[in-house]
């Protein structure tokens, strides 16, 4: 008890002293990460506690619908009786942090009460500041949170661990699991035991989505048997390639567009060229889609390269290595098309570039003479859509921003904004979007390499700078360099 005592004394110190400004603390590096994201969130270290989100009605109704639901058996198993034993309970948020389900030692529960560690309530980072359920949530990977490492000073005399379990199909966070107890109490291992427990969660909600897939091809096989020699495959919701027609080959998943029914694939999968695009057509099904490539589905094998991030006028855009001189609106048309591969028509495509005031009379003679510049095959008409591939740094950067890979996005985003002199709503839209995707993704990875990348090439604010310098060492040089 008298070296529990002395740590969390020590903590509280260190608390103490990066709270009143000193950086430099005794804490773990994560940990310091997370009060930064929270006391930049606004968390009272004193007086703030978790916001009731959820009345006990809504709470039951939402654990019904809640796709870890069949994944509490296992947790049960794991936790429950090892949380009872210890004087711990177990916890299970949703991907907001919000408390679904808490089962374990009474006189625990009784006692979470007192700081609103109960049903309903959300326990994110933003919300109530350092807490391994809201800390696991918001770097992705398992922690344990003691004592006095909670911001909130109400939270020191409880220790706990937490695990983010992900969704087989999509990778994206489901919830956390989380064992939560006395500090006295806790034991080292715990963690593992959480992580291990996240994990066969995962693995049980994996083996139900593999039936459920086996379900959809037997209940779709006759949609794609149906093809005949049409190249085809069968899709689970979220474009997960179940089963293909005979002969064909296709990526492990497809790209969903946002809008529309069309796709572009890898020709070579399909057995067309080296370098060539392959255009499919997605047809809805009860449970995912059919995706077939009709005949002239291959298409020209050009390439535009368009360099947009921070580029001003004239862009030094490329067509097949070659260059070719883009102004501003020609510029802006190719990234609109690029954004929405599945076509725009006239009016759509004059409203992006102007407003209410566009008019679509305008738009023909603009596209007119952008497809004398860039190739009459690259891009159709009725709707403008462009057919051949595209190399855009600014879609380089959000596929890196979708697949949470954080030093590309950051190498990408050093470029500059997205064409930062155009006025079109829909351009200026996108830059605004993609500025806070990458400011969003930097705090939440605290990788001080990428955010040294955007901050080098002059695009961070002083919120990015001040965490650069909260997460180098003292010792690094590059900590003379910020200033």
């Amino acid at each position: 008890m008298a070296v529990e005592r002395r740590a969390r004394s020590d903590l509280e110190r260190a608390r103490d002293t990066v709270l009143g400004g000193a950086g430099d603390a005794a804490v773990r590096p994560r940990i310091r990460a997370s009060w930064a994201r929270s006391l930049t969130a606004a968390v009272d270290p004193e007086r703030s506690r978790p916001p009731h989100d959820h009345e006990p009605g809504e709470v039951a109704e939402r654990r019904a619908a809640h796709p870890l639901a069949p994944a509490l058996p296992v947790l049960r198993d794991v936790l429950t009786d090892t949380a009872e034993q210890a004087r711990h309970m177990m916890i299970v948020t949703d991907e907001h942090g919000c408390i679904l389900w808490r089962e374990g030692a009474r006189s625990v529960l009784r006692r979470a009460e007192h700081v609103d560690l109960v049903e309903g309530t959300r326990w994110s980072e933003d919300a109530v500041g350092t807490n391994a359920m809201g800390t696991a949530l918001a770097d992705g990977t398992p922690v344990r949170v003691h004592s006095a490492e909670h911001l909130v000073g109400a939270y020191h005399p409880w220790t706990c661990a937490a695990a983010p379990v992900r969704d087989p199909e999509t990778g994206r966070v489901l919830g956390t699991v989380d064992v939560t107890g006395p500090e006295e109490t806790f034991h080292p291992t715990t963690l593992s035991l959480v992580t291990a427990a996240a994990r066969l969660a995962e693995h049980r909600l994996a083996a139900r989505l593999a039936a459920h897939d086996q379900r959809l091809r037997e209940e779709n096989w006759p949609h794609l048997s149906r093809l005949g020699t049409t190249p085809g495959a069968l899709l689970s919701p979220h474009g997960r390639v179940l089963a293909c027609s005979p002969g064909s080959r296709f990526p492990e998943r497809v790209a969903l567009p946002g809008s529309g029914d069309r796709v572009t694939l890898d020709g070579v999968l399909l057995g067309a060229a080296a370098g060539t695009a392959v255009t499919g057509v997605l047809e809805p099904l009860g449970e995912g889609w059919l995706l077939r490539v009709p005949s002239g589905g291959v298409a020209a094998s050009s390439v535009l390269t368009l360099p947009l991030l921070g580029s001003r006028t004239p862009v030094a855009a490329r067509r097949d290595g070659r260059p070719v001189r883009l102004g501003l609106r020609h510029a802006e048309v190719l990234a609109l098309l690029a954004l929405h591969p599945e076509g725009l028509t006239a009016e759509q495509l004059a409203a992006a570039l102007y407003g209410d005031d566009g008019r679509t009379v305008t738009v023909r003679a603009e596209v007119h003479r952008l497809r004398r510049a860039v190739g009459e095959d690259a891009v159709r008409t009725q709707p403008y859509r462009l057919t051949a591939r595209v190399d855009a740094d600014f879609l380089r950067l959000r596929e890196a921003l979708r697949d949470g890979r954080t030093r590309d996005a950051a190498a990408e985003a050093a470029r500059g904004p997205l064409l930062p002199t155009s006025d079109a709503p829909e351009i200026r839209a996108a830059r605004e979007q993609l500025v806070v995707a990458v400011r969003s993704a930097l705090l939440r990875a605290n990788d001080p390499d990428a955010l040294w990348t955007v901050v080098r090439a002059g695009q961070a604010d002083d919120e990015l700078r001040t965490r650069l310098r909260m997460l180098l060492p003292s010792s690094d040089p590059r900590r003379d360099e910020l200033g």
